[in-house]
């Protein structure tokens, strides 16, 4: 029998998010500055958002320290159940394994 769902318990949460663009071989281009259309950098952010977030949002690191506070957070919500697609799988006749998270049950919703 295949496993559809899988679990984590409380203390396989991860410690690092995965950072995507550290292995793009085309990076993202910056923010643009909504008046000047000119690319802006942390500073600029710096009104609406922690720095904290922002050095996450900009870091070009492949794996980015989860903090302590937000892994604390994540015992309490976290983990949601990930699943294997295996209808999806077949339809597209591909080797890949495909996954999705239902966030749905999540006070936060799905993002």
């Amino acid at each position: 029998m295949q496993n559809k769902k899988i679990i984590l318990t409380e203390n396989e949460i991860p410690e690092h998010w995965y950072n995507i663009v550290a292995d793009m071989p085309n990076k993202p281009l910056p923010p643009l500055n909504p008046g000047t259309k000119e690319p802006i950098g942390p500073e600029a952010l710096a009104p609406l958002f922690p720095m904290a977030l922002i050095m996450q949002e900009v870091s070009t690191e492949q794996y980015v320290e989860i903090p302590d506070e937000v892994r604390d957070l994540y015992r309490i919500w976290r983990p949601t159940p990930m699943f294997r697609a295996y209808g999806l799988e077949k339809a597209l006749d591909t080797p890949a394994k495909i996954y999705y998270k239902y966030e749905g049950v999540s006070p936060a919703g799905s993002h």
